[in-house]
């Protein structure tokens, strides 16, 4: 079986306020259902008010990402499925759910790790 990440940036989550209390329970309520078929691995959200870190090679540091990549914050969600139509299948319940579009991604088996 292949991890898969579900995630959205932020930005994409245009819900109006009234509406967020309803948009998190219908997504705790599907990683629960996620959890209960057994293919929940992790699932969580980049707090925007810590700052990342950029440690290099030699060990220095800076606070800040990459200057050249988008910045990385929003949702995600991992799930570990036999296929990648299951993959899709439960980005869609989770993109209902946040009423939000997800992108989908697999992790690269390594079998080292």
């Amino acid at each position: 079986m292949a991890k898969y990440l579900i995630s959205f940036p932020s930005a994409a989550m245009l819900v109006p306020a009234d509406e967020l209390e309803a948009v998190g329970h219908a997504a705790r309520a599907v990683i629960e259902e996620s959890k209960a078929a057994g293919v929940y691995v992790f699932a969580g959200g980049i707090n925007e008010s810590v700052p990342p870190v950029l440690v290099s090679a030699d060990g220095t540091t800076q606070e800040s990402g990459y200057p050249w990549a988008p910045p990385l914050n929003g949702g995600f969600t991992v799930l570990e499925l036999p296929s990648r139509d299951e993959a899709i299948a439960w980005a869609a319940r989770i993109a209902k759910a946040c009423r939000c579009s997800q992108e989908l991604r697999v992790f690269q088996f390594d079998p080292q790790s």
